[in-house]
């Protein structure tokens, strides 16, 4: 009797693995290819995320070193014409066509001032980028570049031995002394803001702010001044409101007042 082949192939076996096998091949191509894609995505939206932000810090810099030249004469901080110079340096084209949510109107730099005292400058500019994935409607996520550039070359030697005792700082009117002259509370940071956008903006205790009772007579400017730790909004920089002198005493000089609680032990 013959015996049958082992080695011949069964046509019925082929057949079945045949479908199964192709099967197989496009469920990984179905699922391959979109994570394959997601990641191409997130990849170019990473090196989009580096690349504005270092477009917008560096604009900044660049916004901010020309308005130290118009701050020299008013120490005060045009959060309008800053944005716009901002703006001018990175392309208006640029911003529309990147992933900055609202473009142009989407960057702010309402929190950006200059302190009168020591000149400084703090320059912060939020604005936010846009989630390429849409889930949940159009997600985004918040950024924010911010920097200081200190016009302030030193203290002003004014013939004060410390020697002779400790130096703090008051002010004309001010019940307590402080013993850091970069005190926030002690500098009188100017911000020019757009009355549009007051509503939305809070002081440095959270509080809101309104209307001055000395320089805003009838409507507010279309620009308006606020201080970072005021309550009040102005429509005159001349405003006695907005006016500190700052001296530097021995600290037995200050007799009556108490330490500031934010700089002294």
């Amino acid at each position: 009797m013959a015996q049958s082949n082992k080695n011949t192939p069964n046509p019925t076996i082929e057949r079945a693995s045949a479908p199964e096998t192709r099967a197989s091949v496009t469920i990984e191509a179905a699922v391959g290819i979109p994570l394959f894609l997601l990641a191409a995505v997130c990849l170019i939206w990473l090196i989009e995320i580096q690349s504005i932000e270092l477009s917008i810090l560096n604009a900044a810099q660049g916004a901010a070193k020309k308005a130290s030249v118009q701050t020299a004469v008013v120490p005060v901080l045009n959060s309008i014409k800053f944005r716009s110079d901002l703006i001018k340096l990175i392309g208006e084209e640029r911003i529309e066509r990147s992933i900055i949510d609202g473009g142009c109107s989407g960057i702010s730099c309402v929190r950006s001032y200059i302190s009168a005292y020591t000149g400084e400058m703090n320059i912060t500019v939020d604005y936010r980028i846009r989630i390429p994935v849409p889930i949940f409607g159009s997600p985004s996520v918040r950024k924010q570049e911010e920097f200081r550039i200190s016009a302030w070359a030193g203290y002003e030697d004014r013939g004060i031995d410390e020697e002779d005792g400790e130096i703090v700082y008051i002010t004309e009117n001010g019940m307590v002394y402080h013993e850091d002259y970069q005190c926030s509370y002690l500098q009188l940071s100017i911000s020019f803001v757009p009355y549009t956008e007051l509503s939305g903006l809070r002081n440095g205790d959270g509080g809101k702010y309104y209307r001055c009772e000395k320089c805003v007579l009838g409507e507010a400017m279309t620009g308006v001044y606020i201080t970072g730790y005021g309550n009040r909004y102005h429509n005159s920089l001349n405003c006695s409101s907005l006016k500190r002198t700052i001296r530097a005493v021995k600290k037995s000089e200050a007799a009556g007042r108490r330490g500031c609680s934010k700089c002294t032990d």
